[in-house]
């Protein structure tokens, strides 16, 4: 498969881009890896250095790929952080383009907005640009529970709310729904979940919630979760995901350090050695929501 990733880059440390093309390439698809930043690290730290690429540059490197005639064999294309609304106009007007060129092509985007604790933390307007322009043109979207709070304006405490609030987001365009950081009323205390939603159902998979916090881990999810759904369907690539993202945070756990250990984990990508089981919550597609 051929990816148009456009998304943020570091020189040290994996988030953006630095989290999703070596994922990518590892799983064997072609990545074309589009740059709205290069900043030292990730800002995490308490400083970086580094230009954020002006929208006309990120734009131009896009229109050059299109000129080299390849945009028709595109298969899908992923974004995550915006850091203003400028570059949010080009993600659009790059996934139309390879729309345009071939109509089957998958937009995923990551709508990154901020977490649980911090709350939001992108730029005033971001928000609003993301949940009113952005997730209605996308196939599949990745939230977190915090976002999709913000993006259907739905509390999430029960697994039934859940369910509501991915069929309100549904209802808004995206066919596809993976949800992260789950936490319910049903949810043991020592684990965390998943949760993908499409029109033939909904399932939930659990894994044991790490004592990490780290920077990229989403990037990495939405990379990985596009990848398996591109080849495998929703259910197979919720269950390759985690397991996939638990190898790489268990890797992360293991070595004591805050950035995400994509080379210690790197054949864990391919063929980890711990599967999750997914539960199916629901089999029959929802009725759209009045």
């Amino acid at each position: 498969m051929r990816i148009l990733s456009i998304q943020s880059s570091v020189a040290y440390g994996h988030v953006g881009n630095g989290a999703a093309v070596f994922p990518l390439q590892r799983l064997g698809h072609d990545v074309w890896a589009v740059n709205t930043v290069h900043f030292s690290n990730h800002t995490g730290y308490h400083g970086w250095r580094g230009p954020l690429l002006d929208p006309a540059d990120v734009a131009d490197v896009i229109t050059g790929i299109a000129e080299l005639g390849v945009l028709p064999t595109c298969d899908a294309v992923l974004s995550g952080y915006l850091g203003a609304e400028a570059v949010g106009e080009v993600v659009l007007d790059a996934a139309a383009r390879v729309r345009e060129a071939n109509p089957a092509v998958v937009y995923c985007c990551d709508p990154v907005l901020g977490d649980v604790g911090p709350g939001f933390f992108v730029r005033p307007g971001i928000p609003e640009f993301m949940r009113d322009r952005v997730v209605p043109a996308a196939d599949v979207v990745t939230p977190n529970q915090f976002e999709l709070e913000f993006l259907t304006a739905r509390s999430v405490t029960s697994p039934t709310g859940l369910l509501t609030a991915v069929d309100a987001l549904r209802d808004r365009g995206p066919r596809t729904v993976l949800v992260t950081s789950v936490r319910t009323d049903q949810t043991p205390a020592e684990d965390i979940e998943m949760v993908a939603a499409d029109a033939d159902g909904a399932w939930s998979v659990r894994t044991p919630l790490l004592p990490i916090s780290v920077d990229g881990a989403g990037d990495l999810t939405a990379a990985l979760f596009l990848a398996h759904s591109l080849t495998d369907g929703t259910r197979v690539a919720l269950e390759r995901t985690a397991a996939g993202v638990f190898a790489v945070l268990r890797a992360t756990h293991e070595t004591g350090r805050r950035e995400i250990a994509l080379v210690a984990a790197q054949e864990e990508l391919v063929a980890p050695r711990k599967r999750f089981e997914t539960t199916r919550l629901r089999c029959a597609p929802p009725a759209p929501l009045q």
